[in-house]
């Protein structure tokens, strides 16, 4: 099942390393199109399987999502001509097609958003950095962050709230000076 005879282990290596980078944002475009659980299955698993065999046709350093989400489309839309034939079809190819772009646009403004969450988390003191990983990427409760930071309770929900004033500051300004498309 390669794109053609001369994959070589380098392309193998970037197509698995895109496909689990954007896997979740595919499979979520995919079932948010498709009614039935298990026909989305099939068609996300048809959808990888096509990408892998035009891996070869696509242009490193170019939108992945957007090659992805072409492929899948085009799947699903198969899948919809299929079913034209059963009465529970509803979903036209053009209200699939709006809702397509529709995610599309949403995911490229979370994309803007999150870097520029990034960039914003990289400029905090270390202090505030670690209560942020404490709090939201570790799950840790306000009053454990308070005994690791020797702080009290009360302190370290003013602390949050000031970096969470700060963060979005900042992620404003990055989106702000962003060069729109």
């Amino acid at each position: 099942m390669s794109p053609d005879s001369s994959a070589t282990p380098e392309a193998t290596e970037a197509f698995l390393r895109l496909l689990t980078q954007h896997d979740r944002w595919l499979a979520t475009y995919v079932y948010s199109l498709v009614a039935s659980a298990a026909d989305a299955q099939d068609i996300l698993q048809e959808v990888k399987v096509t990408m892998w065999k035009h891996f070869a046709k696509f242009e490193a350093g170019s939108n992945f999502r957007a090659w992805a989400r072409q492929i899948a489309t085009h799947q699903i839309l198969n899948y919809r001509r299929s079913e034209k034939r059963r009465p529970s079809s509803t979903l036209d190819e053009e209200f699939i097609e709006a809702v397509a772009a529709e995610i599309d646009r949403r995911a490229d403004t979370l994309d803007l958003q999150a870097d520029a969450l990034r960039l914003c988390l990289r400029k905090l003191p270390e202090a505030h950095r670690k209560v942020i990983v404490w709090r939201y990427y570790e799950d840790c409760a306000v009053e454990e962050i308070a005994a690791k930071s020797e702080r009290t309770v009360e302190a370290v929900y003013r602390l949050l709230s000031r970096i969470r004033t700060v963060l979005n500051d900042c992620v404003n300004r990055q989106l702000n000076a962003a060069p729109h498309s």
